[in-house]
């Protein structure tokens, strides 16, 4: 068969490969912000989702939106910094779907300080919520996905992960790390199946980012420094996830994607 021959045959069905139909998502921070956005686009893309989080705040909400979207929506709540909790939370959701096909790391928080005076339980906060929980899950969801000689990871990042920024020396060193791990899950898991990629947003308007973009100096800084002159909106997350999560990303592995406008670039 000729190259012309085969892409004739596999073109009309470029769409097909963004379904995700009969997939079973983990979209751990689900509960609100980017998590939340990206757990109803894989629910609008077809995945049944099971939404994570600290507490019941927005857990029921959530999966009540992903029934509205036709799919199985069920949530659970757990602190991702505590093994034995994420233990549970993969136990949970092998028993209620007995398997994994993506997982989505969307957990985070953030404290700035001068560095000189930041203090060191706030700073081992920021590592343990950004850095040590998703290697908690990474670890626990990557051995189901092993035995299932599948799987598709994807984890948040940040620009800050490319950047360093004043006042920050918890943050951005947390994401510079989890585009690292992405990195090295990459190389370790890609021949066993499984694909682990990133996404690095920009300042979206979130809970935590509201103290930056409601400030209107920060705001036209921010503005500034983005040659598309907006901010993130929270559907700018749905294709890139959807993309990550299908089939259509099967050639992607140890990439993390920037949404930022142009960011990093300028």
């Amino acid at each position: 068969m000729s190259d012309l021959d085969k892409v004739k045959k596999l073109a009309p069905k470029t769409l097909e490969r963004f379904r995700l139909d009969g997939r079973a998502a983990l979209v751990v921070g689900g509960n609100k912000g980017l998590g939340q956005a990206m757990a109803l686009a894989l629910a609008a893309a077809g995945a049944d989702v099971c939404i994570i989080g600290r507490g019941p705040a927005g857990l029921e909400e959530t999966s009540e939106a992903v029934r509205s979207l036709g799919r199985r929506g069920t949530h659970f709540a757990a602190d991702v910094t505590d093994e034995e909790q994420v233990a549970r939370m993969v136990g949970f959701m092998l028993d209620t779907y007995s398997k994994i096909d993506i997982l989505v790391n969307s957990q985070g928080t953030v404290e700035l300080q001068p560095t000189e005076e930041f203090d060191t339980v706030q700073w081992q906060r920021v590592m343990d919520v950004n850095l040590k929980s998703l290697f908690l899950c990474c670890k626990h969801v990557g051995r189901v996905m092993l035995k299932q000689g599948r799987g598709k990871i994807i984890n948040i990042s940040s620009v800050r992960g490319f950047q360093g920024r004043a006042q920050d020396p918890a943050y951005a060193p947390s994401k510079g790390a989890v585009n690292q791990l992405t990195h090295s899950l990459a190389i370790e898991w890609g021949v066993k199946g499984i694909n682990v990629n990133a996404i690095a947003p920009v300042f979206t308007r979130t809970e935590m980012a509201a103290p930056i973009l409601d400030d209107p100096v920060k705001r036209d800084w921010v503005l500034s420094r983005i040659p598309m002159k907006r901010t993130g909106e929270l559907d700018d997350l749905f294709g890139p996830v959807v993309f990550l999560a299908s089939r259509a990303s099967d050639f992607v592995n140890g990439h993390v994607l920037l949404v930022d406008g142009g960011w990093v670039a300028a």
